[in-house]
């Protein structure tokens, strides 16, 4: 089940009690994704863009600003910086990852070339970076410029984690604090500072955007061995056809006996993978409950961004934030 499957799941709720402010969103991303001089930076920004995506990124800043009473005009540019960023790092994986599928479609890199999707990723970014700079708070500039640094660290980390067997749960939650959580902190974070929240609010809408983020992601990760392409907007198994050492699989490896860990330095370390390897993968992540163990890992993070919530404003906005925590992961069921 993806995040917008119906009216009344909390994204949808949260979606039309900030309908106003993503409408401004929007706008701002169109305004400035265009180049005057490149054509062909619009034409693959849009295709990603405009595929559809939740916008969840940008509406974790625009909740936390108004949330937090915010009244003025720059959780916009900075709901706008984080969904640039995003979609950079979705060009730039697409074509690490050499992936085809992209929420349902074909990916840029597919469509154009791996060229123009790394140098259109650069392009947002710059944007990103221009945007940030806007609403002159030095200590969001901080944030969102560290979260920056940070993804592409998780990337590249993951990159020499990813194949290698020693990999261990803890360098996994690294990759994953870095590649998606980070992002997501950072949206709420950001979101809570431009509102001139006390300290103690900051912290908490960063703990929050932190759990979310390693919860949605341990979530897409079980879901690759589970969901409908649909859902997940990839081919169902691309993780294992890449060979990435996801939690589930981790989890599995580490309770391998001799041939079993035989069979998973055939396919992840040395790549060897023939049909129905993917089916017995599965098979071995179900006989050890790799699957299970990971699902309640990825409860146990959402319950931390609900409890989180807890010394923030009653407010129809925490209300919400908390569901979505809930639902993340209700998507397994």
């Amino acid at each position: 089940m993806s995040l917008d499957d119906a009216a009344q799941k909390p994204h949808d709720r949260l979606a039309a009690a900030l309908a106003e402010d993503m409408e401004a969103v929007n706008l701002m991303i169109r305004q400035r994704m265009a180049s005057e001089h490149a054509p062909r930076i619009p034409q693959v920004t849009a295709h990603l863009i405009e595929a559809g995506g939740k916008r969840l990124r940008p509406m974790l800043v625009l909740a936390a600003a108004r949330l937090l009473g915010y009244a003025g005009p720059f959780h916009v540019h900075l709901a706008a910086t984080v969904e640039f960023i995003h979609t950079a790092t979705l060009l730039h994986d697409d074509v690490v990852d050499e992936s085809e599928r992209r929420r349902g479609r074909p990916t840029a890199n597919l469509l154009w070339d791996n060229k123009s999707s790394v140098l259109v990723g650069d392009y947002l970014f710059a944007r990103a970076f221009q945007l940030m700079v806007e609403p002159a708070n030095l200590r969001v500039l901080d944030i969102l410029a560290n979260a920056s640094a940070t993804i592409a660290e998780g990337e590249v980390l993951q990159l020499t984690a990813a194949q290698d067997l020693a990999t261990t749960e803890e360098i996994y939650l690294k990759v994953v604090r870095g590649k998606t959580a980070a992002l997501f902190s950072a949206a709420t974070e950001s979101g809570a500072e431009i509102a001139g929240a006390t300290p103690e609010q900051v912290a908490a809408l960063f703990t929050y955007g932190d759990a979310l983020g390693i919860a949605f992601q341990i979530v897409d990760d079980l879901l690759d061995y589970g969901g409908s392409a649909a859902a997940i907007g990839k081919n169902t198994g691309d993780d294992f056809r890449e060979r990435k050492l996801t939690l589930p699989v981790i989890k599995a490896v580490a309770k391998a006996d001799a041939e079993e860990r035989a069979f998973w330095v055939r396919v992840i370390e040395k790549g060897q993978q023939t049909d129905g390897d993917l089916k017995q993968a599965m098979a071995l992540m179900a006989k050890h409950g790799a699957m299970d163990a990971a699902r309640d890992e990825a409860l146990a993070w959402a319950t931390k961004a609900q409890q989180a919530l807890e010394v923030l404003p009653d407010h129809p906005l925490r209300g919400m934030l908390s569901d979505l925590a809930a639902y993340v992961v209700a998507r397994i069921n």
